[in-house]
C-alpha cells in the first residue's frame, strides 16, 4: 500500500490533543507542508498552535533523505523547543514510524512518532517525547490531506 503522507508533496492539517505528565489534555491544531527535491531529498515543515492556551507555538523544520528503493530514511530537524535533532524513519505497509534524539542534550531527550494510514487522505498520529527513560509528553492527532489549491 502506497503512503500519501511524506511520500508525496502536499499540505496537511493536524488536529488533536497534547498531554504532559500530571497535566490535562490540551487541544492542538496545525499545518504540515511536505516537499520533494532531487535525489530523494524531502523537506517537511510543521507549525502547531494551542488555541485554548497561552503556550507558544511549536515548529518543526525537517530535511531528510530516503534511500533509493528502500523503506528507511534519515532526517535532521530544527525543533523550536528541542533544538537540533537527528532521526530515522521506517516506511511500513500500514504506518510510518520515526525515532529521533536531541543532539548535545543533557536531559537525553528523544522521541517517537507513528503515523497510521487510515486512507489516502487521513492518518492517525501518536507521538511521545522522553527525557532519559521517562515519558514527558504525548500527542494524538489526525492529519488530513488538503485539496490542491
Amino acid at each position: 500500500m502506497a503512503h500519501t503522507f511524506l511520500m508525496e508533496a502536499g499540505r496537511w492539517t493536524l488536529q488533536g490533543t497534547w498531554l504532559e505528565r500530571n497535566g490535562v489534555p490540551i487541544p492542538i491544531k496545525g499545518r504540515t507542508l511536505v516537499g520533494w527535491g532531487r535525489d530523494n531529498w524531502f523537506t517537511m515543515v510543521t507549525k502547531m498552535v494551542f488555541p485554548a492556551s497561552e503556550r507558544d507555538e511549536v515548529t518543526f523544520q525537517y530535511r531528510g533523505h530516503l534511500d533509493g528503493g528502500e523503506r528507511q530514511y534519515t532526517f535532521v530537524l530544527q525543533h523550536s523547543q528541542l533544538g537540533r535533532v537527528e532521526g530515522e524513519g521506517w516506511i511500513a505497509p500500514e504506518s510510518i514510524v520515526q525515532r529521533y534524539w536531541v543532539l548535545g542534550d543533557r536531559q537525553r531527550r528523544s522521541g517517537f512518532e507513528t503515523l497510521h494510514r487510515l486512507n489516502d487522505n487521513l492518518y492517525y498520529l501518536s507521538s511521545g517525547i522522553m527525557a532519559g527513560h521517562h515519558l514527558i509528553s504525548t500527542m494524538e492527532a489526525t492529519l488530513e490531506r488538503q485539496a490542491n489549491e
